[in-house]
């Protein structure tokens, strides 16, 4: 039984991992995603869209690549810039020399210029941009910051498994739509 059990996770793990390959060769065909200059992008989770080929390619291109901090004693969540791959594939060193360079630099450093396309997870996901997340309200929270920058709010699009796609997402009055959902049967 346990064998038939670990034969299964592993192959959910390939579908996924393949899937995710998918809608990451969809994501480096996008216009949005061609002309982004600054890019936020979340360390997915094992139930989201993988997104280390993403971070690769990001770095690959020569964009400004970050990720989320989250403050999980409140919904604030901020912004740090990794220069490369070791900052994400080392994350305790990664810290350490965040902290060394000084993490308020780098998370006024994504204040300062803006973001041009954010990268957000989810739980589920509708047609009219509707996101269901984790419960904590950290991207509606720094989108609604991201609105009074002098740039404006940055595009945002969802990575999703086709399984997440919802006919309706329950909203509430600070929920902050998405510009576009990613998934891999897309037209």
């Amino acid at each position: 039984m346990a064998a038939l059990r670990a034969a299964k996770q592993a192959l959910r793990r390939e579908i996924k991992g393949r899937v995710s390959r998918v809608v990451s060769q969809k994501l480096f065909r996008h216009p949005k995603y061609l002309s982004s200059q600054r890019v936020a992008v979340f360390l997915n989770m094992h139930d989201e869209v993988r997104t280390d080929d993403i971070l690769q390619d990001i770095f690959k291109r020569g964009k400004a690549c970050f990720i989320p901090r989250y403050f999980t004693e409140s919904s604030h969540m901020d912004m740090l810039r990794l220069r490369d791959m070791e900052d994400v594939e080392h994350p305790a060193a990664s810290r350490r020399r965040l902290r060394q360079r000084g993490s308020s630099g780098h998370r006024q450093e994504a204040e300062i210029g803006g973001l041009d396309l954010i990268l957000m997870p989810g739980l589920g996901f509708d047609k009219k941009g509707n996101r269901l997340g984790r419960g904590k309200d950290f991207y509606d929270t720094y989108l609604e910051r991201c609105r009074m920058h002098p740039k404006g709010k940055p595009y945002t699009m969802a990575l999703a498994f086709k399984e997440q796609l919802c006919a309706e997402v329950p909203v509430g009055e600070h929920d902050i739509p998405i510009d576009e959902v990613l998934y891999e049967d897309e037209e």
